[in-house]
């Protein structure tokens, strides 16, 4: 059973999209200038980035320009090589997956009909804190109510390829399913959403599963963690390298 919002309007869509913008990672002049000096070159390779047209572009002054660039380098968005003649400008892998998340949300707004992304990656093995933490009665509670099942005690771990790790940043415009924190007498478990997922390997696919993306989490972009009813490495007969498929859905 899952707790849907249904079927979102223009507008409504929109505001949603734009609510869990990588503005809101970076702010909205940062983000800007972060565009500019992507179409100046400075995504695939180092740029040559002037304060004073930086500053025309954006239609403010060379001072507030430089504190700009500043401020994407501190906040490692980018890295800068300062010459006698200027300054050469290389967006990070960082500062590629907010530009990355800002285009998926724009492409879901203008195709809507996008409700899908294919990822790919390769099974790894956990530190094991996937198995305790499904395992709580405040989560397991939450996830026969909104999944529709118990989950096995323990996560799927993949890391994703190159293209995936930034192909993943579709997902944050996606409808989850939310998974609320509790609290019990000694400690607070904070809240995750999960997206109905089918994972394929070779000839084999599982179609209820659910990648789980806690609010605080040690995995970076290129991990996803997966939940299934059964036991996913038995089912699928996996071991650690092999690659698989994992489509992920918007909740309708």
């Amino acid at each position: 059973m899952h707790h849907t919002s249904g079927m979102l309007n223009t507008h409504e869509r929109l505001y949603s999209l734009m609510a869990k913008s990588s503005a809101a990672v970076i702010g909205d002049d940062a983000l800007a200038a972060l565009k500019h000096i992507a179409l100046d070159g400075g995504r695939s390779s180092a740029a040559k980035i002037s304060c004073s047209t930086l500053a025309d572009q954006l239609d403010v002054s060379t001072q507030t320009a430089s504190r700009r660039i500043q401020r994407l380098e501190d906040s490692g968005f980018i890295e800068r090589d300062v010459v006698a003649d200027g300054q050469w400008v290389t967006i990070t892998p960082r500062g590629e997956s907010v530009l990355y998340t800002e285009y998926a949300q724009y492409r879901r707004i203008f195709e809507a009909d996008e409700s899908e992304v294919e990822l790919t990656g390769t099974v790894t093995s956990g530190m094991g804190e996937g198995k305790h933490y499904i395992s709580l009665s405040g989560y397991m509670r939450q996830f026969h109510e909104r999944l529709g099942y118990e989950p096995f005690p323990g996560t799927l771990n993949i890391e994703l390829d190159e293209e995936s790790s930034r192909t993943r940043a579709v997902v944050a415009g996606f409808d989850g399913i939310a998974i609320d924190g509790w609290e019990d007498d000694d400690r607070t478990f904070g809240p995750a959403t999960c997206y109905p997922t089918q994972i394929a390997f070779e000839d084999r696919i599982v179609e209820t599963a659910h990648v789980i993306i806690p609010e605080r989490t040690h995995h970076d972009k290129t991990q996803l963690e997966i939940i299934a009813p059964v036991r996913l490495r038995d089912s699928l007969s996996l071991v650690d390298g092999d690659s698989v498929r994992v489509t992920l859905e918007a909740d309708t």
